[in-house]
């Protein structure tokens, strides 16, 4: 079966970085890649639920764009990784929940 990878996230990545001065600064950095999103199944939701989380989607792409990003943008929202399955193919699934209440700024 043929996935369709049509749609398109953000992996948001963060570095620390200390100025001259001593100060600490986190950068951002957004990767956009291509992939399948579809809606958690009932199961997921009910067992993510008990963990307290609320979650919303799960994310598959290929295996090679992911490099151990927490969190990700779909549609101008944020949305927090709080599992990651690699199966047996190149593929990766992301499931994520709401990151906060507001848009993100990029």
């Amino acid at each position: 079966m043929r996935m369709d990878r049509s749609d398109v996230i953000k992996l948001i990545s963060y570095t620390d970085t200390q100025d001259q001065y001593g100060v600490w600064k986190t950068t951002e950095t957004k990767k956009q890649v291509f992939c399948q999103v579809d809606s958690i199944t009932r199961q997921e939701f009910f067992e993510a639920g008990r963990s307290g989380l609320n979650p919303e989607y799960k994310f598959v792409m290929f295996d090679g764009d992911y490099n151990g990003e927490k969190t990700v943008e779909y549609k101008g929202k944020q949305y927090g990784i709080y599992r990651v399955y690699r199966g047996k193919t190149d593929s990766i699934e992301l499931y994520a929940e709401r990151k906060g209440r507001g848009e993100s700024n990029g």
